[in-house]
């Protein structure tokens, strides 16, 4: 495991493991308290575990999924500020 300090673009704490180490519950369980620190650090605690499937299409994934999630922030805010109830 390699654990990265970073400032930028943001604040946090990079965990790069194998998969086998991803696996691992107690060594995951150990990094737990950590976060929490980190965390009250303002600091965002980032875990990367290596897999078998294309990273290229697992980031995709990600990024996809992280920027649905932010319209659909933006849109109820926007919703709350224009006076429209949303589910």
């Amino acid at each position: 495991m390699k654990i990265e300090v970073k400032e930028r673009p943001m604040k946090m704490v990079c965990c790069w493991m194998s998969a086998e180490e991803g696996q691992d519950k107690e060594l995951m369980a150990s990094l737990r308290p950590r976060f929490k620190e980190w965390k009250s650090k303002n600091y965002q605690p980032v875990v990367y575990i290596s897999g078998t499937e294309s990273l290229e299409e697992g980031m995709y994934m990600l990024m996809k999924r992280n920027y649905e999630e932010l319209a659909k922030k933006q849109l109820a805010e926007e919703a709350v500020a224009g006076g429209i109830q949303t589910e």
